[in-house]
């Protein structure tokens, strides 16, 4: 009889492309993985990994093996929604997935309150980019993803995911101290030709979003420096290496040397709580997504 544990390894390797990128998912051990794809060989009498390059590639034997353990996950699921459902409290393990700056703002005080009220349920979350988590949901591989979209640019939800809106992040332009916009009590879209840009690398939405923005205001942009960390991002103003449109949610206080500057119209992005339809009765997604949107209004109010 095939091992669920082995097998839900080897799904993860398939979905994420490295044992590295799986063990951080599931929350083991490389090593760990490595081990549990070697057993499944054995039980199988099947090459499951081949090396390719640096890396390793599944094998066609292998990627038939994942399908059909995706299906087995989403039965295992469907029964552990039933049970905890019939019990009325959230229990078990639940994985949430945030970008960087829900990760740092809001995630802290969400996972305290989960466990505060519901210790029978073992929270966990991990960071990854909003283009990944929905995918990663709709595969089974984390339980809740805490995303976002701008408001030019909408956020898809695929067929069998569904999603609540936690809450409208607004965005600052950011200039260092002495800059010629830094004494206006707001700045139109149409004002900002000519900057010297900081942001996000290309492939992120942050970044498709402002090169959007700019362009529809009809401002080509100038991107001079690129940094994924928004307090990366601030520091390179403070040093007035140029501007930024950063959103407020996980910024921190500013340091000496930066001024913000609202927007008109202000930018923001809406975030929101994905999950799967075949686990919206979990009573773990309910209080999670509960969790999310009462922690939202005290944390837009900082």
């Amino acid at each position: 009889m095939l091992d669920l544990g082995r097998l839900r390894a080897l799904h993860a390797v398939s979905v994420h492309g490295s044992v590295a990128a799986a063990a951080t998912a599931l929350g083991y051990t490389p090593s760990a993985v490595s081990q549990q794809i070697t057993k499944l060989e054995r039980e199988t009498r099947t090459t499951l990994l081949e090396r390719q390059g640096r890396g390793i590639a599944l094998t066609d034997e292998a990627l038939h093996l994942a399908a059909t353990a995706q299906e087995l996950l989403a039965i295992v699921e469907r029964a552990e929604t039933t049970l905890e459902e019939r019990r009325g409290q959230p229990t078990g393990r639940l994985t949430i997935g945030a970008f960087a700056s829900a990760a740092r703002g809001l995630l802290p005080g969400v996972l305290a309150e989960l466990g505060r009220r519901n210790p029978g349920l073992d929270a966990r979350m991990t960071e990854v980019d909003p283009h990944l988590s929905i995918d990663l949901v709709a595969r089974g591989m984390i339980d809740v993803a805490v995303a976002h979209d701008w408001d030019i640019a909408p956020l898809p939800a695929p067929e069998g995911v569904e999603q609540a809106v936690i809450g409208d992040d607004l965005c600052d332009l950011l200039v260092p101290e002495g800059h010629p916009l830094a004494g206006h009590a707001s700045v139109r879209r149409a004002d900002l030709a000519g900057q010297r840009w900081i942001c996000q690398p290309p492939g992120t939405v942050c970044h498709d979003w402002l090169i959007r923005t700019l362009r529809a205001a009809g401002c080509e942009p100038d991107l001079a420096h690129q940094a994924e960390e928004n307090h990366t991002q601030v520091a390179l103003v403070a040093a007035g290496l140029g501007v930024a449109m950063i959103p407020r949610l996980g910024r921190g206080p500013l340091p000496a040397g930066v001024v913000a500057l609202a927007l008109d119209p202000v930018p923001k992005r809406r975030l929101y709580a994905l999950w799967r339809t075949g686990a919206a009765r979990r009573p773990a997604i309910t209080a999670t997504v509960a969790a999310l949107r009462e922690q939202w209004p005290e944390v837009a109010g900082r």
